[in-house]
């Protein structure tokens, strides 16, 4: 087993849940507190950072805290310490303890906050609620001889190229004749400097998202035997790695309303929901968004749900679902804390495949600040 920095570990969790897909104008997300330039060997996980957390991320010698909302949410005036968040912060720095946040682009990820949530509900036939990202695909067409084609599209393949849906090393190859005459001072893989050249060759093409086009080209110009490879990098309509904010699902079973609301309680461990509808009315298909989902209620009932799953729902938003016929069950913004167990144990998978020795702790502070009566 490796020992890793903060780097190290943060970079393999970019690679599940990357900034990009951040769909909040200016989400805070990424290093908040303290640096990455240093060795890791616990991080502890949580929803929120408040001082009960930094204290168990103290008492567990943790050097990183990875949570889900951002501990400096707005714009600092000042950072005074006899206030509480300065005292927060001040404490953290003192022990050298890191915060990473991970907002609204964990929430898209898949595996991230909205599937897990999905995943606690057993919904099946899952789709996106509303797209927020996606990749242009591009496409690759490059001229090489057809002895060295097949290491190029081996090479490609292991690049990322190829990849359509569910199969890989896809790729398509057309032979022809390729002239070329080389000037002084080349040094001509096949045929003499000053001589027109006629060569056999394959033109490989394959598709590829636009985010690994510097991978690509550099396996390409890695295998490739030409000093001048002759190729075509072209922009496609059709786009890939669609991904996007909430789920819409089914239930394992039909439900009155009433029975779903009882479900969520158990399933997402919450002791109380609010609800609008009819509770004797059928619940199948589901619509949810983690935390304040207040916004998607159209999207919800365009997506045809019977009800919306959502926190922090607003009077009005709420007289606006009841106009439009959709029934919302709120359990809250705490449910949030699924990412919890969720985060911990995928990124302790990722790091064990890489060797990497670290350990990746749940904190147990409970910080939902209403209370029940």
């Amino acid at each position: 087993m490796k020992t890793v920095n903060g780097q190290e570990v943060i970079q393999v969790f970019e690679a599940w849940s990357p900034k990009k897909l951040a769909c909040m104008d200016n989400d805070p997300i990424g290093l908040a507190i303290g640096t990455l330039n240093k060795p890791v060997s616990k991080v502890l996980v949580t929803l929120d950072v408040n001082e009960a957390v930094a204290n168990e991320a103290i008492e567990k010698g943790c050097e990183l805290i990875i949570a889900h909302h951002p501990p400096i949410f707005r714009r600092l005036a000042n950072i005074r310490t006899d206030h509480p968040a300065g005292r927060l912060y001040e404490k953290l720095i003192k022990h050298d303890i890191a915060v990473y946040a991970a907002h609204t682009n964990l929430d898209v990820a898949e595996g991230g906050v909205n599937d897990l949530l999905a995943d606690a509900l057993q919904l099946k036939n899952r789709s996106i609620l509303e797209e927020t990202y996606a990749e242009n695909l591009l496409k690759l067409a490059v001229f090489i001889p057809t002895a060295n084609a097949q290491a190029l599209r081996e090479a490609l393949a292991k690049a990322g190229a190829g990849r359509i849906g569910d199969y890989e090393a896809c790729s398509y190859t057309t032979t022809g004749e390729g002239r070329f005459r080389a000037l002084a001072g080349a040094n001509p893989f096949v045929g003499s400097v000053g001589e027109l050249h006629v060569e056999e060759e394959g033109k490989v093409e394959v598709v590829f998202p636009e985010s690994i086009k510097g991978r690509v080209l550099k396996a390409m110009l890695t295998s490739h035997p030409y000093e001048e490879p002759a190729y075509d990098v072209i922009r496609l309509e059709q786009q890939t790695n669609v991904m996007g904010l909430g789920r819409v699902g089914y239930l394992t079973k039909d439900m009155t309303l009433q029975q779903f609301a009882e479900f969520v309680k158990q399933q997402l461990d919450v002791p109380a929901v609010r609800v609008v509808g009819d509770l004797q009315s059928k619940v199948s298909k589901v619509a949810l968004v983690g935390g304040d989902g207040n916004k998607y209620i159209y999207a919800a009932k365009r997506a045809g749900a019977d009800v919306f799953l959502t926190g922090d729902m607003y009077f009005h938003t709420a007289q606006d679902a009841q106009a439009i016929d959709l029934q919302i069950v709120d359990p809250g913004h705490h449910v949030e804390k699924v990412m919890i167990a969720g985060v911990a144990k995928k990124m302790a998978e990722l790091c064990e495949d890489k060797k990497y020795l670290v350990e990746f702790i749940q904190s147990t502070i409970h910080t939902e600040p209403f209370l029940f009566v």
